[in-house]
């Protein structure tokens, strides 16, 4: 079979699922992942004759998607702030708003030449972490999470991605104090109300790990809250504190980060020009 033609067989299948350019996305993934071969090898590549082993992959994969699977989770692998990750059932896939989250935070430290102690609580995959680690080198970056096996795909993804971070495991619900103090800590903690899963896709709610999605509607704010005031003891004086938060809710971040102690509040809209972060100070 012809490329040209297993792309058209692709499309078909997958049409009514989802959206034409999603379609298209999913079957350039998965050129580059099976085949080796770039957007533009694709295009220029539509005679090739693909090898039955191949089209059995891709067949395999259909499956799977029709389900509404993650292709993520179906390849193993996503990419995050230029790097490559690691992810499966037990971490949430990365989203392009926390990649603005990292970059925000990067973009405010101007003293990157000292040793900076930074914390990414809820790592998951450790993407935060990681891509903090790889571009402030001289930074001790620690990433804590109460699942294990969570942990162990973080650890496997500072392996691949050749840098040293600290994971450990820790429930920050039941923690009072930490070991260290720090320059900054950042979190993407769960922050989907219940309320909120009807407006949610099948992909997310079926496949991706609840506990770290979602929170009750009569506390939404019970891990920024928690965090929060673990971070008013365990910030260096002048430390920063990042989260990524629900758009519903910014104002409501505002006032919890006022009424704990905090100043130099900043409230940060993400590509969708939706309020998405924010960031305080320990004064």
């Amino acid at each position: 079979m012809k490329l040209s033609q297993l792309k058209i067989n692709f499309t078909t299948a997958l049409q009514g699922v989802y959206d034409k350019e999603e379609v298209h996305c999913f079957f350039f993934m998965l050129c580059d992942f099976f085949l080796q071969y770039s957007r533009f090898e694709v295009s220029m590549s539509q005679d090739t004759v693909v090898s039955e082993t191949n089209i059995a992959r891709f067949e395999k994969v259909l499956l799977r998607l029709k389900t509404q699977e993650p292709i993520q989770y179906i390849l193993g692998t996503t990419e995050f702030y230029g790097l490559t990750f690691k992810v499966n059932k037990n971490t949430l896939i990365p989203r392009p708003e926390t990649e603005e989250l990292v970059d925000w935070v990067l973009s405010n430290l101007h003293d990157k030449d000292r040793v900076l102690e930074i914390l990414d609580i809820g790592t998951g995959s450790g993407c935060i972490a990681i891509s903090l680690a790889k571009n402030i080198p001289t930074a001790r970056v620690s990433g804590l999470d109460i699942s294990e096996k969570t942990l162990e795909v973080a650890q496997d993804n500072a392996v691949k991605n050749q840098v040293l971070v600290s994971f450990f495991k820790k429930d920050i619900l039941e923690t009072t104090a930490l070991k260290n103090k720090y320059d900054v800590m950042v979190s993407n903690p769960p922050y989907v109300r219940q309320l909120e899963k009807k407006a949610m896709k099948a992909n997310v709610l079926d496949y991706e790990p609840g506990v770290a999605l979602f929170v009750p509607n009569e506390d939404p704010l019970l891990f920024y809250r928690k965090i929060a005031q673990l971070a008013m003891v365990s910030l260096q004086t002048r430390g920063w504190l990042y989260f990524e938060i629900n758009e519903y809710l910014s104002k409501e971040m505002d006032v919890l980060l006022k009424d704990i102690g905090f100043a130099n509040i900043e409230i940060k809209k993400d590509f969708r020009e939706v309020p998405r972060m924010i960031k305080c100070q320990k004064l």
